[in-house]
């Protein structure tokens, strides 16, 4: 790492039969000075809790919502479309706005971007819990998306920035483990607050967090340096557009369950051309929020294609699951909740060995056997219904399904990286992980229409049913998709490629965001990306 005054990088090209042959990069905008912080200091300690904290609020936040949906549905009286939108208003702030939230924090400084968000994220779930209605929820939901995409960029990056090179591994393997700690008591926790205290409490619970957050942060993490920050332009219209697509085309699409109409008709098109508008955007302007020319990189297109087949089956399974075993089954919100956790403790287990793996044999097998493996356990989820026992319907279906995510999320993320040079290993992480979240959006949204859940369907067990197993043969379906496309496009890149390992992945919920966020002045590059650090996502 470069000190400060040192000349700044000028170019970077690589070879490789993966990426887009000959790829030239500018100038790196600047050379940042290299953290000090020890992990085994007081400072580093309460660092490492600091961003534990921040990051544990958002994941929580991600696997506990669609466990309470059905005692939601019930106190405010709102129909199936309202359930989509709780999750998906906050999915539509967060995919749209995430990588602007990444670059805020290189310019503007990453522990005072960091902070606001974490505020945001409280004041915005304290709303959540008091909403006296569906539509105050909703609302606020998109609030939280908003402090998401400030606080779960700088979350990692905080730890980039302030550890010194020689404990920087070890503070990422800390965090990324007691993140995945976090995920995985999620449902447990979401389960055990709705059948206790109440549904509320699975927002308000993030109140206490941030106040104990936030000052730790002010208090004992350094600032980015003046001479480390980015310079200054921020694609605001190409975020605004971005995610002004996603709500359009979200909102035809949930809204079309019900009475289809010419306003809905006229909002889907709208979407579309929001999105046309935004790849327009972001093909003329000098600083882009997502520079198009990533995507020459045909292995980097074909996985992020990859991505979205995977990612939509998982986002309409678990929205519909937890459901499933509340509405058909019968079971309470905390048995529900409780019975989704082997799928997040296989991925805690195994997931390293997976990403060692990978890197022996290379990403194709994984990458095709993973998504075959998802599908599986998809269809034996076809079995679970009315009267189901858990040891004999539910749990095998869930056991394989882990497989399956242990078998290709952590190739998926490392292929990602080796499919783009170095230094853009921030923009590519970036938007895959944007990726992600919008097949995630786009899935909850469209997976009702497509089996035919009407607007009551959650109150109706027999009904809802019958559309559950549909939704799972149609996930099995994409995700089989998603197989052939990693079988047919994904080679193993050149021995001599510049590229980042990744060999650790410990979360279920997307690909890793890099310390570095993509959305930079310089169209995504932010500063060099060092390659042997095991990563976690944000939610």
């Amino acid at each position: 790492m470069a000190e400060p005054g040192t000349p700044p990088v000028t170019s970077v090209r690589t070879r490789c039969g993966t990426c887009a042959g000959s790829a030239g990069l500018g100038p790196l905008p600047y050379a940042p000075s290299m953290p000090d912080v020890r992990l085994a200091s007081p400072q580093g300690r309460w660092i490492l809790l600091t961003t534990v904290l921040g990051s544990s609020m958002a994941m929580l936040d991600s696997t506990v919502v669609n466990v309470a949906l059905p005692r939601i549905g019930r106190d405010l009286d709102a129909d199936l479309a309202a359930l989509q939108w709780t999750v998906n208003a906050y999915m539509v702030t967060l995919a749209g706005l995430i990588l602007l939230g990444g670059a805020l924090g290189d310019r503007f400084g990453r522990r005072k971007v960091f902070v606001i968000g974490v505020l945001w994220f409280a004041t915005a779930s304290l709303l959540c819990g008091i909403a006296p209605n569906a539509g105050v929820l909703i609302a606020a939901r998109a609030l939280q998306g908003i402090g998401g995409a400030l606080l779960t960029p700088g979350s990692l990056a905080l730890i980039q920035a302030s550890f010194h090179p020689d404990d920087r591994g070890r503070a990422v393997g800390l965090w990324s483990g007691f993140g995945g700690i976090g995920a995985a008591v999620g449902p447990f926790l979401g389960g055990w607050l709705v059948d206790g205290p109440g549904w509320r409490w699975v927002f308000l619970i993030n109140v206490p967090l941030a106040v104990l957050c936030a000052p730790i942060a002010v208090r004992h993490v350094p600032e980015s340096d003046s001479g480390e920050r980015a310079p200054g332009h921020f694609d605001v219209l190409g975020a605004v557009l971005g995610a002004l697509a996603l709500a359009l085309v979200t909102y035809a699409l949930i809204e079309a369950a019900g009475e289809g109409s010419l306003v809905i008709a006229v909002t889907g098109v709208a979407g579309l051309v929001a999105a046309v508008a935004f790849v327009l955007v972001e093909k003329r302007r000098p600083h882009p929020m997502m520079p198009l020319d990533i995507f020459a990189s045909r292995q980097f297109t074909a996985i992020n294609v990859v991505t979205l087949c995977v990612y939509a089956a998982f986002g309409g399974f678990f929205f519909l699951a937890a459901l499933q075993l509340q509405v058909a089954v019968g079971w309470s919100a905390l048995a529900a909740g409780t019975a989704l956790l082997p799928t997040t403790v296989l991925m805690l287990l195994l997931s390293a060995r997976s990403g060692e793996l990978a890197v022996r044999i290379g990403p194709r097998i994984p990458l095709t056997v993973g998504p075959l493996l998802c599908a599986a356990g998809m269809l034996l989820m076809t079995r679970v219904g009315p009267g189901a026992s858990y040891l004999t319907d539910v749990l095998p279906a869930l056991l394989v399904l882990g497989l399956g995510m242990v078998t290709l999320v952590a190739p998926l993320t490392a292929t990602v990286l080796a499919a783009v040079e170095t230094a853009r290993a921030g923009l590519a992480s970036g938007v895959n992980n944007a990726a992600a979240r919008a097949a995630g959006l786009v899935a909850v949204a469209a997976l009702p229409l497509l089996v035919g859940m009407g607007p009551e369907a959650y109150r109706e067990p027999d009904a809802f049913n019958d559309a559950f197993h549909r939704a799972m043969v149609l996930c099995a379906g994409v995700l089989v998709v998603g197989s052939v496309i990693a079988f047919t496009t994904v080679r193993r890149p050149a021995p001599g490629c510049r590229r980042p390992e990744c060999r650790t992945h410990g979360s279920v919920a997307v690909p890793p965001l890099e310390p570095e966020t993509a959305g930079g002045p310089d169209g995504g590059v932010s500063r060099e990306t060092r390659p042997s650090e095991p990563r976690r996502p944000g939610t």
